[in-house]
């Protein structure tokens, strides 16, 4: 029989592979630009550089992969949705990209020196199950990092966000339970579990100048509800009154972040790193 928890991580892992397979160009659009601020800091927590041979897990796009190749590594890029996988390949034909499962990696122990994961620890339904496979996967003395963001006090889109889905709908929606968004926000749940995970010397820091920088005080709306899964989830489980008094919330609260014609909301990540003791 089939135990709750891990009946649960498998409906989430479906409803985020569903999600992912038809928002590959509006994430592009949407997330790309702010996602890829934190790359640079999270190649170098793991020493990325010429010889390498590092693994891009939850790789989407491909926005780390050709980052850590341009730095001379060897680089594969995996993740579970096909369509993210053939934009990636598309993107950066020189480079390596399968589509496998971050949480049963296909890969032999010891094949990569690094490992690195870009906000997908958010999407997967047995993240814990992540850094054991990372950790597999990873030579002695090899190095994991991954970013998530900071907790939503911090990250203003995301603050914006709920604030307006509490005050004017119902966080109630019914969508499978995946663990909770910002659980890794926190630097001693990372901690804690990438050594329950057999890493050692684990590192957490913030990436405090991230700015999500939006055309209008709408785009935040149009983002949140076309580009993301489980945000996306929960406003399409609103009533047509709910969704429209929480856009315009969300566009008025934007607006208090507008500069010079922009909108640019502060979103720290956090970034937390390991080795796998020889």
């Amino acid at each position: 029989m089939i135990s709750s928890h891990l009946a649960d991580s498998r409906a989430f892992r479906e409803f985020e592979h569903a999600g992912w397979q038809s928002v590959v160009v509006q994430y592009d659009t949407a997330f790309g630009p702010l996602t890829t601020q934190a790359i640079e800091p999270l190649l170098d927590a793991v020493g990325a550089g010429r010889g390498i041979h590092l693994l891009d897990v939850a790789a989407g796009p491909g926005y780390v992969a050709v980052a850590a190749a341009r730095r001379g590594a060897i680089v594969v890029g995996i993740d579970f949705s096909a369509p993210m996988v053939a934009e990636a390949r598309r993107k950066y034909p020189g480079i390596e990209f399968q589509v496998g499962n971050a949480e049963a990696l296909p890969f032999p122990d010891g094949s990569f020196d690094a490992v690195v994961m870009n906000f997908g620890m958010l999407h997967l339904g047995q993240p814990d199950q992540a850094l054991v496979e990372a950790h597999r996967v990873l030579r002695p003395g090899g190095r994991i990092a991954f970013t998530v963001w900071a907790k939503p006090e911090e990250t203003v889109g995301f603050d914006i966000t709920l604030r307006a889905i509490q005050t004017h709908g119902n966080m109630n929606v019914p969508l499978p339970q995946g663990p909770p968004f910002f659980r890794f926000s926190d630097p001693e749940e990372s901690r804690r579990t990438l050594l329950e995970a057999g890493f050692v010397s684990p590192l957490i820091a913030k990436v405090p100048q991230m700015i999500w920088r939006l055309p209008s005080p709408e785009t935040l709306f149009e983002a949140m509800q076309g580009a993301t899964v489980r945000t996306a989830g929960l406003l399409r489980g609103q009533t047509p009154q709910a969704l429209n008094a929480i856009r315009a919330a969300m566009r008025n609260a934007a607006r208090a972040y507008e500069k010079d014609g922009v909108i640019e909301l502060p979103m720290p990540a956090v970034l937390a790193s390991a080795t796998k003791s020889t």
